[in-house]
């Protein structure tokens, strides 16, 4: 059997044409209106092996598409389930208004969130439930390609407690961490959520500024020092427009079972999923690079010992360094670290590469140094 690679198709610039046989095939046609091009529906190109997903299709044109193409109609949902790239922060929270913070509440981020619980976190209805699904491929589809610019080890993720608050000296931390590792060459990642997962991102967007610019924005924001204090959000787009950022990324990888914690608006490119499942597993396989562990509860356990499964059984290819930041924290209050150290010792786990530290230099040098 001979396998196809499909190109996708968003925008109308982007049209293709027949080849030698006057047949298009091998195209992913995502939410185009072929009504808008009516000469090109006139010139009568016939489509073979091709998807149509949220189209619309002229009756015209219903004639010229095989039976091997598949013809997915739009939904009707809040959200779109076709998409072909990554949200951003200002689709997330399109709507919002930092000078009128109830204006959060209708939001699109808020929209989806609210319309997920009302419906159902586990939701029986069909059209809901496969929008879900299709929207969820569609993100790491987009997130695929995304990736693809990078190289297999470039990417790092830092892993942490939501409720970390910005005042505290651990977030201060976390994003000098991140803005050194950005400036470094290495694309953060994060849940994409409040805590430690927004410093993570605003250490990444303050990349390429002095310290006293960071420290400007930790100022900038410190009387809003959780998500559920008023002004979370507001504070944190004033920093980004008084420190646009053009030139560094970072990737947030957010979800709606969460979706009580806002999404930082820090993070440049946002991969938000409905199945935390998804989100989980997909954010600890991206970070061949190495993942940095900072005081967490449950879910932070969660992801160290599902990483360790994956650096152990090297699932992605390779074991990637895992990097424990708070000596007093990993190894007397949740003594995970000396837990590890002991399963490797007697053979339970092969190949971690472990690093526990209080100093921002270890590790820095435990994740640059690492070479697969």
């Amino acid at each position: 059997m001979t396998s196809h690679s499909y190109r996708e198709i968003a925008d109308l610039s982007q049209l293709p044409g027949p080849d030698e046989s006057g047949v298009i095939a091998h195209y992913v046609f995502q939410y185009i209106d072929f009504g808008e091009v009516p000469q090109y529906v006139a010139a009568g190109h016939r489509f073979s092996d091709c998807f149509f997903f949220g189209c619309e299709i002229p009756t015209d044109m219903e004639g010229q598409i095989g039976c091997t193409c598949l013809v997915f109609p739009r939904l009707g949902l809040t959200y779109s389930t076709f998409r072909g790239r990554l949200y951003t922060a200002e689709e997330l929270y399109e709507g919002f208004d930092p000078d009128r913070p109830d204006s959060f509440a209708t939001c699109f981020d808020t929209r989806v969130y609210n319309d997920y619980v009302a419906k159902g976190k586990e939701c029986n209805d069909i059209r809901e439930t496969l929008g879900r699904n299709l929207h969820d491929r569609a993100i790491q589809d987009a997130m695929s390609d995304f990736l693809s610019h990078y190289g297999i080890c470039q990417v790092v993720a830092i892993m942490g407690g939501h409720a970390l608050r910005r005042t505290d000296p651990e977030y201060r931390c976390i994003a000098r961490i991140s803005k050194a590792l950005t400036e470094k060459g290495k694309l953060m990642a994060s849940g994409g959520g409040p805590g430690a997962m927004e410093a993570t991102h605003l250490g990444a967007w303050m990349a390429g500024r002095s310290g006293d610019e960071l420290e400007d924005a930790f100022a900038m924001m410190e009387g809003s020092p959780t998500f559920r204090d008023e002004g979370w959000l507001a504070t944190a787009f004033s920093v980004r427009r008084k420190y646009p950022q053009t030139r560094f990324r970072s990737l947030g990888i957010p979800t709606w079972f969460y979706g009580h914690e806002p999404a930082t608006p820090f993070a440049t490119d946002i991969a938000k999923f409905f199945h935390n499942s998804i989100r989980e597993d997909t954010l600890l396989s991206i970070a061949k690079g190495g993942i940095i562990y900072t005081p967490g509860s449950a879910g932070t356990l969660q992801e160290i010992f599902q990483d360790a499964a994956q650096n152990h059984y090297k699932t992605v290819g390779l074991s990637s360094p895992m990097v424990f930041f708070g000596v007093d924290f990993f190894s007397r209050d949740v003594p995970v670290y000396p837990l590890l150290e002991t399963l490797m010792a007697n053979g339970r786990y092969k190949d971690l590469l472990l690093t526990l530290t209080d100093d921002i230099d270890t590790v820095l040098e435990a994740v640059l140094s690492f070479r697969p």
